[in-house]
């Protein structure tokens, strides 16, 4: 037979559970979002300095570089919020 401090125990114990599942998903969602945003900020800095590099070589394609180069920091700044969604999405399901 449980008496009333098996219960509150139970209710205890059942409260600290749910306290730490909330917490390894917190940890989950900044090591997810950290570690996605890791492989673009070295593709943000790669095509940057491709873009310098080859501006430096043939400044008369300055425009059309340019221009490519928008392209390949939006399509790469894409996967960082990707990475974000997908984290936020696990938070809460």
């Amino acid at each position: 037979m449980l008496d009333m401090v098996d219960i509150g125990s139970l209710t205890e114990m059942a409260a600290a559970k749910k306290t730490t599942a909330d917490g390894l998903k917190s940890i989950a969602l900044g090591v997810g979002a950290g570690l996605g945003t890791i492989g673009p900020g070295i593709g943000v800095g790669y095509i940057f300095g491709k873009v310098i590099e080859s501006v430096t070589r043939q400044p008369e394609m300055k425009e059309e570089i340019t221009s490519i180069q928008w392209l390949g920091f939006a399509l790469t700044e894409a996967i960082v919020f990707y990475a974000f969604i997908f984290g936020l999405i696990a938070f809460f399901l």
